[in-house]
Order: structure tokens, then C-alpha cells, then sequence
């Protein structure tokens, strides 16, 4: 029998990134993106990971800029787990105090809670009766990563590839070059791989490869 995924899009912060929270009947559940800023964006995400008897097993990054990292203190705090992302972000991460200044926003009082491990191209990861495959899609940032269930046909994109868009390359560490390569690796996935970003609406492969400028196989 097909075991369907449960997956629920918390639409979050100022930036309006998409914070993911993916479940199956095991009722193990992954949080992806944490983007969450606000008090009462987090306290959404506690209440349907509590109404659903859910138990997060993983905090996932597809990449490490700041307008996905926001809650991510609050999530770990509370279920005891370490966020995992790719080591090529890991200076990204690290220097989010200094990104916040970057984009002119007034600084936080809190530290991001450390490192867990980090993933990389390849890596399998599971969860209730659930594989994650994790692709390196560098260019939106060095360390970007794609997170794709192949058994249900969904990737989550981060910011990437977006629904008729793709990530911007021009902040440090971005890549033209890189992000155009990750993207022609991204076509070969089935066309009916639904695409859920980080930001904006849900798309698929064959969707983008028809109408998106910057992809062709």
C-alpha cells in the first residue's frame, strides 16, 4: 500500500519562506526550513505538531540563509534536536548575526543552536517508513541542497527553484553558473516530481521545464 505523506506549509517571517513539516501514519515527523519569526509563528507550528501527536525526529535545512534559520532555535530547544545542512553553508550559518545585519534587520538576542551533522550529496536519510535522498543543488548559496522523496515523488527546493523562477545567485556565495548546472541535474527527475519551494506556490518538473526560462534538459 501507498503510504501517503502528510505535509504541511507554514508560510512564515517578513520574507514569507515556506517552513515545512512532513509526516507519515508513523507519525515521526522532519521540519524543514524553520523559518519562523514570530512568537505566534512558532507557537502554530507547536500546536499542529501537538494536535496531530506528532514527534519530530529531524530539522532539516535545504540551505542557510537567515529567513530559514529563524526558528529553528525554538524548534530544537523544544524537541531536542540539532539542525542538519550541507557543511559548504556551515560559515553561512555560523556568521548569522552578521547576515542580519546584512539585510538590515535589528539584531537578535539569541545564538543558533549548534550544528548536528551535515548532509551531502547522496545521503539517505529516513524517517517513520520514509527515505529522503539529499542532492547538493549549489548556487542560490554553496551549500544548498534539495530534499526529495522519491517514493512519493516531492522534492523540496529551498530557494533554488521556485514555481516559473529560480533562486537569486547575486548575494555571497551565489553562483550563475553553479545554480544553471544544479538546475539541468534537477530535470532529470520524473515530470510529475512536485516541487515544494521556499517561497511561493507548489510546482512540478514537467510544469517548469515547460514554462520556466531558466531550465531545459
Amino acid at each position: 500500500d501507498k503510504i501517503m505523506l502528510n505535509i504541511k506549509k507554514f508560510e512564515v517571517n517578513p520574507i514569507q519562506e515556506n517552513c515545512y513539516v512532513i509526516s507519515d501514519d508513523t507519525k515521526e515527523c522532519i521540519i524543514i526550513d524553520c523559518g519562523a519569526f514570530y512568537p505566534e509563528e512558532l507557537q502554530a507550528i507547536y500546536n499542529y505538531i501537538l494536535e496531530n501527536g506528532l514527534k519530530p525526529v529531524l530539522c532539516l535545512l535545504t540551505h542557510a540563509h537567515l529567513d530559514h534559520v529563524f526558528g529553528i532555535k525554538g524548534i530544537c530547544d523544544r524537541y531536542n534536536l540539532k539542525p542538519m545542512l550541507c557543511k559548504k553553508d556551515e560559515e553561512l550559518y555560523l556568521n548569522f548575526h552578521n547576515q542580519l545585519k546584512s539585510f538590515h534587520m535589528p539584531d537578535v538576542d539569541y545564538n543558533l543552536p549548534d550544528i548536528g551533522s551535515f548532509v551531502k550529496d547522496g545521503d539517505k536519510l529516513t524517517f517513520g517508513n520514509h527515505t529522503i535522498n539529499v542532492m547538493e543543488t549549489p548556487g542560490h548559496t554553496k551549500g544548498s541542497v534539495f530534499y526529495y522523496c522519491p517514493d512519493e515523488k516531492v522534492a523540496f527546493s529551498g530557494d533554488t527553484l521556485f514555481k516559473g523562477s529560480i533562486g537569486r545567485t547575486d548575494l555571497p556565495g551565489g553562483s550563475m553558473f553553479q545554480i544553471i548546472q544544479s538546475l539541468r541535474m534537477i530535470t532529470q527527475l520524473p515530470d510529475d516530481v512536485v516541487i515544494l519551494p521556499g517561497h511561493g506556490d507548489k510546482t512540478t518538473i514537467g510544469l517548469e521545464l515547460a514554462s520556466n526560462p531558466y531550465l531545459d534538459r
